[in-house]
């Protein structure tokens, strides 16, 4: 269904309501309606800006309610049945405009406290292509991503700073250096190392930026780095501007802390491709019966604009499904919008728990090489060292291109062979 005057927002819903009615009080608090009608609420507004209710698929029963205080039907015989269903709404663009933190308080909003659900979660968005004029979106995507990286083909071999703090400024540099060395494309942050007096901001970015820099020039290849601007937005505007001046190529930003607004002024004012981590986002999804889908969420972020965003990976330390990462991966390189140039994909980053031996299901499953493959342990922790980590991830892709298997390249590469033995296939 398509229509460039609606935004169509679907859900998963459990209630011990009537679907029909459950589906039309979502739509009616979450447009012109309230618990009872107003004056002024007349047909006619209600034609013009009343949520739709597009479709209802019942799904399967449940014996309990999925959260607590849900409230049942007055009047009902026995003990109540909770239907799930996946509902498909509609609302008028014209309700809020192309406005991505309205759109927020419209499919979200205070649907997730209606008494009548014991389950609601917004699973998926489809936009009309007026926000394409009020966003810009990814500035860089994937190719910019590429270009800048000097990786035309193989995923980006990627890692995380680790220890995730504590390290000084000189400590991190040194890392890097070491990473640098050993032909690493991708280095970043961790999340949580942003501008404390340990690791002051400036004075990281100077130390850091010196080796990368000095690395270029040997090589002609300058490894990314993601440094964290996470802050107020005036804050992240000098950090980019720092990065910038000292020739850094990339920043990161912790989406869920620093808002829409908050990317999005950060994106039209940003000469690099940032990189959106995604922490937090357990709290909006683990739940199956709450919250909103990454399907849905990430949305919101490509289109104010990150390049990169964090998908977790095969086998994760979290609890996110193999299945489940490879559905977010595969959404990041689908087009949101059929225009053409402006389909605002990214680049999925995979990381959590990765290393070189998950290379191989990685490839089989995704089938394309349009990503970050982030390891932190899995490279700094490689028994040979940093330097033999990077190639031993490099190995598994490669090897993986060529149809090899692991225990095939395993016997062909040493370090890949280390690799498997320490972190597993």
């Amino acid at each position: 269904m398509s229509d460039p005057t609606r935004i169509f927002a679907r859900y998963w819903i459990e209630t011990a309501h009537p679907l029909h009615q459950a589906a039309a009080l979502m739509a009616g608090e979450q447009s012109s309606g309230t618990f009872v009608r107003v004056p002024g609420e007349t047909d006619e507004l209600r034609e013009h800006h009343a949520a739709r209710v597009e479709s209802i698929t019942p799904l399967d029963t449940a014996p309990a309610p999925s959260l607590p205080g849900a409230g049942i039907p007055r009047g009902i015989a026995g003990p109540p049945v909770y239907q799930r269903a996946e509902v498909l709404l509609s609302w008028p663009l014209s309700n809020l405009g192309p406005s991505l933190p309205n759109l927020m308080a419209t499919v979200a909003g205070n649907l997730f406290e209606l008494r009548p659900f014991s389950g609601l979660k917004l699973l998926d968005l489809r936009l009309p292509p007026a926000f394409l004029d009020a966003y810009p979106g990814p500035q860089f995507g994937v190719e910019g991503t590429r270009r800048l990286s000097g990786v035309p083909r193989l995923p980006l071999v990627g890692t995380i700073v680790k220890p995730s703090v504590g390290l000084s400024p000189p400590a991190t540099a040194g890392l890097v250096r070491a990473l640098a060395g050993a032909g690493i494309d991708f280095i970043k942050d961790d999340e949580l190392q942003a501008d404390g007096p340990h690791c002051p901001f400036a004075q990281r970015v100077d130390a850091v930026m010196r080796v990368l820099n000095d690395n270029a020039a040997a090589t002609g290849k300058k490894v990314m780095f993601a440094f964290n601007v996470t802050g107020e937005i005036d804050e992240m505007k000098r950090r980019h501007d720092l990065v910038v001046e000292r020739g850094g190529t990339c920043v990161m930003v912790s989406l869920n802390a620093v808002g829409l607004a908050g990317v999005s002024a950060l994106r039209r004012h940003s000469q690099l491709p940032i990189h959106g981590h995604r922490n937090g986002f357990g709290m909006l999804d683990r739940s199956p019966a709450l919250g909103i889908g990454f399907l849905a969420w990430q949305k919101f972020w490509r289109l104010a604009g990150i390049d990169h965003v964090h998908v977790n990976g095969l086998r994760n330390k979290f609890c996110e499904s193999d299945a489940s990462v490879i559905a977010s991966a595969r959404e990041c390189l689908t087009p949101m919008f059929d225009v053409p140039g402006r389909g605002c994909q990214i680049m999925p980053v995979f990381s959590s728990g990765q290393s070189a031996g998950r290379a191989f299901d990685t490839w089989r499953v995704l089938g394309s090489t349009d990503l970050i493959f982030a390891c932190g342990g899995g490279i700094v922790a490689h028994p040979g060292g940093a330097a033999a980590g990077v190639l031993s991830v490099r190995q598994a892709w490669q090897s993986a291109l060529e149809g090899l298997t692991c225990d095939e390249a395993c016997a062909r590469f040493p370090e890949l062979q280390q690799a498997v033995e320490k972190f597993g296939q």
